[in-house]
């Protein structure tokens, strides 16, 4: 038996070293100089620029409501509450970078922000239809923030109801990530006006708090990439890689005997 001694060495050798470890699953560590408690978010999301198909949220405000009623949608029961409610009674970008506005007619919307939408909206109103007296108030927000979270144990589309969301908070609504997650590498997708870009970040380094990418933005496509211990098959656990030991060797000491009583 002694010609197998080398081959179950190896096995045992690949499979315990294949273990998942703490490192490959904590997030944000201290890889630096210990100082992990004095690190400091330096890095502020910059304010989102519209894109096409995005959906906005627009409500127009007076002292007297009847005055601006005409510029609010009536909110459509068909999608109930919330995103799927605006998906029918928002304002969608069209692939010009407009909105269809109540009484103001398109208005171009693509590249701006939402406190710059807020001005240009304001100012059309007073411009065409208001005077300063009526003391107009305009309110623009996104349908929720949209993004996509595909590869290792995790699948689909979510929104999240907030202005400012970062990438932890997005993979925890999403489910998590699995134990076999590559956390190390996490590609996000992001649109840009020029197209599109692919970014990386390591989340088990606290230093990703300080990257552009920690911030998602709407329209993100997160992906996760599977740790290499998944794609040799070994186990997540010293247990399970003992177990495939175990049967390894199960097979060669019956190869063994059944050749030898050839």
């Amino acid at each position: 038996m002694k010609p197998y001694f080398p081959v179950v060495l190896l096995v045992i050798s690949v499979l315990f070293s294949s273990c998942i470890s703490n490192k490959d699953l904590v997030y944000l560590q201290d890889k630096g100089d210990g100082n992990a408690d004095e690190i400091v978010v330096t890095e502020t999301p910059k304010p989102y620029k519209i894109q096409v198909d995005d959906i906005l949220s627009i409500n127009v405000k007076a002292l007297d409501p009847e005055l601006v009623g005409i510029f609010n949608p009536i909110e459509s029961t068909t999608g109930g509450t919330g995103g799927g409610g605006l998906y029918f009674s928002g304002f969608t970008v069209d692939l010009h970078g407009n909105i269809e506005f109540p009484i103001l007619g398109k208005i171009n919307v693509l590249g701006f922000t939402i406190e710059e939408i807020k001005t240009k909206v304001k100012d059309e109103l007073l411009k065409q239809y208001f005077k300063e007296t009526a003391e107009i108030y305009v309110t623009v927000k996104l349908a929720g923030l949209n993004y996509t979270v595909t590869g290792e144990g995790v699948s689909g589309v979510f929104t999240i109801f907030q202005d400012r969301v970062n990438i932890i908070e997005a993979l925890a609504n999403a489910g998590g990530l699995t134990d076999t997650a590559n956390r190390k590498d996490i590609l996000i997708i992001r649109q840009y006006p020029g197209g599109q870009k692919i970014h990386h970040i390591d989340l088990t380094d606290i230093k990703a708090m300080q990257s552009p990418f920690y911030f998602i933005q709407p329209n993100d496509i997160i992906l996760i990439k599977p740790l290499k211990r998944k794609a040799i098959g070994a186990g997540q656990t010293a247990l399970q890689n003992l177990t495939a030991v175990a049967s390894i060797l199960s097979v060669l000491v019956s190869t063994y005997f059944l050749t030898k009583n050839l």
